[in-house]
């Protein structure tokens, strides 16, 4: 039997007035005047602050930031208590955080039936390691049937173990609230002590705001009030006047001027971690710029709910070089002086090459650090930087000073200079630091090792997209034909064009994300309805009339004495191992894709394929059971990370109240449901149940 899909033509939804392509007008950098002020309402809000074009208003547009400090400080009158409070102080050095599907196979070895904390962290060690994790849980299965967003946590056996391991190897846990789950069965507490509480049972560090510049007073309140506090972050700009009780946030969708601008939110409070993101996109580079001249981190979003968007080799060791600096300098970049588009020479900058510098106070005074990215798309070797260009309050005669690069890993001597500038070469879209240490100052324990480790890994110039292909799940032959006393439909060999319908979400189809390079998918072309038609080989197969009921499984259960190896979830509202009273001939449910194709191999079959199913629905004697469920199916996929099924056939129950639960409600044969598998028993659902088929030759 085979069964391929061919794509052969797509009806294109309407197209956004918006380009899908460039940043949206409120996604811009705003220019702060040099003179007079920033009304409020725009510079609590901006993203960025553009830097000037013209390297000659660099000064006074410096001037122009520390009085935008001044007055929002002011005006804010937050004595910053929430960034002393010991507990939560790792959020400052928070660099790297990785969002991870909880089902991403480099953590979840569906095989063992388990998690590998150690192995996921091996498996993405070429990203430079991660200091956080948000475990993305629910969304976009959640909505299946009626479950919460809490429930989709508290379902699944051995996750504080899974928190505890991330912990035992430093990297700190996130959790994410969905505030737009309202139309899923409501917890015992409001939101705000219902997430408290999970989280408190997991033990993880943190929440982040899904959908959300900023939590309520409620929802802060009770999560810094939680023993031990959690910190919040927000997805995308949160404002000045939540910056005070965020302490991390999302640079998400942030354009930059063309010389590296200043983030608004990490300006007003350097010790407000940010981590920069642009889900689509396959080159970070502009990303990664940004974060390093602000000193501010990376969200690593490898895997978007469940499209492959894998970085390329030059970014990822852009991410390793930078994280190696920003960890060991860590006190420099949150507690000195930044001088924002300094030092650089005329040359450096005809060049697209741009310097910010971070001079150390109190315990690294003497300390200086210049943050350096080449804009240009070729590696550059000239005259990048002059030490304290500026020289007002330079301290110490620079000449006494010894310099190392820390990027390339190399110490500095006269031979690196030309008159007054250090000669530093400078990769491709990517970038390097200087750290000078003056005379008379003791060197940082950290430098040395830091300069060694730079020396040890190599520049990587390949920008090609990592591609994977999901691959289908071949399905077993049946080995006999259907029993003679089976009712089934005969579906005859052929090659088809069939109608697919779907909903595109940020889960795609088969291949490939659904907006590749976009900025911001926006409706109508998000969650839009699509259409086009597949080129479909399908060999002569039976498929049964109805989906299996409740009587049938429980035969199958006294006959084998199946038993899962995890049996969570499994048969729920079943009474001391048999159907409730009156549901015999339902279909039976909270069963997951491993149990229906143990029953299909006790009566000789298997899973029909989508387009079997699809086939078989628009034959006379095709039904349906009742209540509808949607349909397991043998179209399974993996692409190594992500595992999914296409369902079938729709199900009576719809969740309602936001267009991100995923589809329910009967549909046509011709649709087909994307749904990612989880794992443990969180695939049973009381939505889905299954029919068999049996290869007729």
């Amino acid at each position: 039997m085979s069964d391929t899909t061919t794509p052969v033509d797509v009806d294109e939804a309407a197209t956004n007035l918006l380009n899908p392509l460039v940043p949206r007008p409120i996604d811009l950098p705003t220019e702060l005047p040099l003179e007079g002020t920033l009304s409020p309402e725009t510079g609590d809000i901006a993203k960025v602050f553009a830097a000037p074009d013209d390297p000659t208003l660099w000064p006074a547009w410096r001037a122009a930031l520390r009085r935008w400090r001044d007055d929002a400080v002011a005006r804010l009158a937050d004595d910053g208590a929430v960034y002393e409070r010991p507990e939560t102080r790792w959020t400052q050095t928070c660099f790297s955080v990785a969002l991870v599907w909880l089902w991403d196979e480099r953590l979840f070895d569906r095989a063992a039936g388990c998690f590998d904390v150690a192995g996921f962290l091996a498996r993405t060690a070429d990203h430079g390691g991660f200091d956080g994790v948000v475990l993305w849980h629910a969304y976009p299965v959640i909505g299946i049937d009626d479950r919460n967003q809490f429930d989709f946590y508290r379902d699944v056996p051995g996750l504080s173990d899974v928190v505890a391991a991330f912990h035992e190897h430093g990297v700190r846990v996130f959790l994410d609230y969905n505030p737009w789950d309202t139309g899923t069965r409501r917890a015992p507490h409001d939101d705000a002590e219902e997430l408290a509480l999970v989280a408190g049972e997991l033990g993880v560090d943190g929440v982040f705001l899904d959908t959300m510049k900023e939590g309520d007073s409620r929802l802060v309140s009770t999560l810094l009030g939680a023993h031990p506090p959690l910190v919040l972050e927000g997805e995308s700009r949160v404002p000045n006047q939540r910056v005070v009780d965020h302490q991390l946030s999302w640079a998400q969708w942030f354009a930059d001027s063309g010389a590296p601008g200043v983030m608004r939110a990490h300006w007003l409070e350097r010790r407000h971690m940010m981590h920069s993101t642009r889900r689509w996109n396959r080159d970070h580079s502009d990303e990664l710029q940004a974060a390093f001249m602000n000193g501010t981190g990376m969200l690593v979003w490898d895997t978007v709910f469940g499209v492959w968007v894998g970085w390329n080799d030059r970014d990822k060791a852009t991410l390793r070089r930078m994280l190696r600096i920003q960890r060991a300098v860590s006190g420099l970049l949150i507690e000195g002086e930044w001088t924002p588009l300094v030092d650089a020479t005329e040359a450096a900058l005809a060049a697209g090459v741009y310097v910010s510098r971070f001079d150390g106070r109190r315990a690294l005074a003497g300390v200086t650090l210049w943050t350096v990215v080449n804009r240009g798309d070729d590696d550059v070797t000239l005259p990048v930087l002059v030490p304290f260009a500026d020289a007002a309050g330079a301290g110490p005669d620079p000449s006494s000073r010894s310099f190392a690069d820390v990027g390339s890993g190399r110490r500095l001597g006269e031979d690196d200079w030309v008159d007054d500038a250090l000669v530093l070469p400078v990769p491709a879209r990517g970038l390097t630091a200087v750290v000078g240490v003056a005379g008379g100052v003791d060197e940082p324990d950290w430098l040395e090792p830091l300069i060694a480790a730079a020396a040890a890994d190599a520049v990587e110039h390949d920008a090609t997209f990592p591609d994977r292909r999901a691959e289908r799940i071949r399905a077993v032959h049946s080995g006999r034909p259907a029993p003679a006393d089976a009712s089934v439909v005969r579906v005859t060999a052929a090659e088809r064009e069939l109608p697919l319908t779907h909903r595109r979400r940020e889960t795609g189809m088969y291949q490939g994300a659904p907006y590749v390079e976009e900025w911001k998918p926006l409706p109508p072309r998000l969650h839009d309805d699509r259409s086009e038609t597949v080129l479909a080989t399908v060999a002569e197969v039976d498929v049964a009339t109805r989906e299996v009921s409740n009587a049938e499984y429980a035969a199958f259960l006294a006959a084998t004495g199946y038993r899962p190896r995890d049996t969570s979830r499994l048969l729920p509202d079943w009474i001391d191992g048999r159907p409730a009273a009156g549901t015999d001939e339902m279909p039976v449910v909270s069963i997951d894709l491993e149990d229906a194709r143990a029953y299909a191999a006790w009566v000789g079959g298997r899973l029909p394929t989508e387009h079997e199913w699809q086939v078989a629905a628009g034959l006379p004697g095709f039904e349906r059971r009742t209540p509808l469920v949607w349909n397991w199916t043998e179209s399974e996929h993996t692409d190594g990370v992500t595992r999914f099924v296409m369902l079938k056939g729709g199900s009576d129950h719809v969740s309602t109240g936001s267009d991100w639960y995923t589809d329910g409600g009967p549909r046509e044969p011709s649709f087909s449901l994307k749904l990612l598998l989880t794992g443990l028993g969180v695939d049973r659902s009381p939505s889905i149940g299954f029919r068999v088929a049996w290869d007729a030759s």
